[in-house]
């Protein structure tokens, strides 16, 4: 596996697995592990046995790693912009379908963290739930009371468009994390300072590389990222025989 291309090189376990499904008698020697920063020309692995297993897993295994390797680069450059804060870096649901597994375990090799996984392991109540339920209060109501009905422990997450909501969900409680959509530094500020230790804080929506250390910097908890997975270009890597 060569490198042609720099960045954090990611999917080596994955492919290991890929090699053993499609024959389990192919020999891969690990040369460069998962999460460590490769340059153009590095070798990843060597791979030995029938030429035509290797060929079967080939593509295979290069756009699983080409695509897990650019997100844990992207990652790992966002976690060094929010060093020396207390902010933690997320990824989102918006992920290739099919692909989601991969594509989160890379965020993780990258250095960030896992927002929820499917709509089973974590409750996020976005402005179109809020508004179909008849508002914010409403929403949580009715979440909690199902919760409760089927006897499920699950962390509730609330998406905030405005200070007034922030508020609304403050005096409901019960929630694990309010999610501050599209709110300027200023607000996530006054946001983060009305929220205090009554539950966690995310900020998410239009975040960049040249904005995510100031919204840090505002003190909250969280920054999710869709850009993580669905806006990013694949690392260049090849198989080549020898």
């Amino acid at each position: 596996m060569l490198v042609k291309d720099k960045g954090v090189i990611a999917g080596v376990e994955f492919a290991q697995m890929i090699f053993k499904k499609v024959d389990s008698s192919l020999e891969v020697e690990v040369l460069i592990q998962d999460g460590s920063f490769v340059n153009y020309g590095d070798v990843v692995f060597h791979v030995k046995g029938s030429s035509q297993s290797i060929l079967k897993a080939e593509r295979l295994v290069l756009n699983s790693m080409q695509r897990m390797s650019a997100i844990a680069t992207k990652t790992q450059k966002y976690v060094e912009l929010l060093k020396g804060t207390q902010t933690k870096i997320l990824d989102t649901r918006k992920t290739t379908p099919g692909f989601r597994a991969a594509e989160k375990w890379a965020v993780r090799i990258g250095g960030g963290e896992n927002h929820r996984f499917a709509l089973y392991d974590m409750i996020m109540l976005k402005d179109n739930h809020n508004d179909f339920a008849g508002g914010i209060a409403e929403a949580i109501q009715k979440t909690k009371s199902y919760l409760l009905e089927h006897n499920l422990d699950l962390k509730i997450i609330v998406e905030a468009r405005n200070l007034q909501e922030v508020d609304t969900i403050v005096k409901c409680g019960g929630v694990y994390r309010i999610l501050l959509d599209n709110f300027d530094f200023e607000t996530t500020r006054e946001a983060v300072k009305r929220i205090g230790n009554h539950c966690l804080t995310e900020s998410s929506g239009n975040i960049n590389e040249n904005t995510i250390r100031s919204y840090a910097e505002c003190g909250v908890n969280y920054i999710s990222s869709g850009a993580l997975t669905h806006s990013v270009y694949n690392m260049d890597l090849s198989l080549k025989a020898f």
